[in-house]
């Protein structure tokens, strides 16, 4: 691998890791007192070059400072700041030709754009990534604890897709993506794979894939080891969550019952759950 494609492969998966969204969802110390209603921003900072205001117990005394409002204790003249409005999460049918983030260097469209022409004026954050010729599930929060869950490891929180590929694969070969193959030097976690019924019988066969974890182009370059590159990527299931009455480019808003169930996911349950 050359200079360039490591810099680049370390990039991308930077931005599909926890550290990366904690990171985004971080806001200006400033803004964040404003919001809550304490003061004017420019009396926040104030506030902050006085020395009045700390995060997790470290005083704050430089502006451009910034913070977590969900995660972060932050007081301000000893007294505890409490999250303005509410916790938001969306289940997001991402169409073809946009990118999993919320502003983009080169212009292109974006998953956060989808929500702020409907009306969403709240800051949501993309958990996990789709890449640009994607398609499908991708929740969208304001909610940390809930993002630091679904992005960790160790919940084993499944993700179905569907994929159709160059060539058909053989038996033994998907037998191997399944038990786990090297990428990055890391072996796979184990995989459900199945045809997707009559679509398996082209030429251009479609399959199902479920994994337990996120790795950068995970999906595609599993298959490409097996020499039968995907030509068509979409998300059809997280967890329990279907794209069932979401066309692409549709939401919906997660009900409270969804919520505690994702949070309360255990990495034991089966690899497939029940709806």
């Amino acid at each position: 691998m050359g200079s360039l494609a490591f810099v680049r492969l370390a990039k991308e998966q930077f931005l599909c890791s926890p550290r990366y969204l904690l990171l985004i969802m971080q806001e200006r110390l400033q803004k964040i007192i404003a919001r809550a209603g304490v003061a004017s921003r420019r009396r926040a900072e104030e506030l902050i070059r006085q020395g009045l205001v700390s995060v997790n117990g470290q005083t704050v005394t430089e502006l451009g400072s910034k913070a977590d409002a969900e995660r972060d204790r932050i007081t301000v003249s000893g007294k505890v700041l409490r999250p303005a409005g509410k916790r938001i999460h969306i289940l997001l049918n991402k169409p073809v030709g946009y990118v999993s983030t919320v502003s983009d260097p080169e212009g292109r469209l974006t998953v956060a754009s989808l929500l702020k022409k409907s009306g969403i004026k709240e800051r949501v954050y993309p958990v996990g990534r789709l890449d640009y010729h994607s398609s499908g599930l991708i929740l969208m929060t304001n909610d940390g604890d809930l993002a630091n869950l679904l992005l960790s490891r160790a919940s084993a929180i499944p993700r179905t897709y569907h994929v159709k590929l160059e060539a058909r694969p053989a038996h033994d070969d998907l037998r191997k993506l399944e038990s786990g193959i090297l990428l990055d030097g890391r072996k796979t976690a184990p995989a459900v794979i199945r045809p997707l019924g009559k679509l398996a019988e082209s030429e251009k066969p479609w399959y199902e894939i479920t994994l337990v974890e996120g790795r950068y182009h995970q999906v595609r370059r599993m298959f490409e080891r097996i020499h039968c590159p995907v030509l068509k990527l979409k998300r059809a299931r997280i967890a329990f969550l279907t794209d069932d009455g979401l066309a692409p480019g549709q939401f919906r808003h997660l009900t409270p019952a969804e919520v505690s169930r994702l949070k309360n996911w255990r990495s034991k349950q089966p690899l497939i759950p029940t709806v």
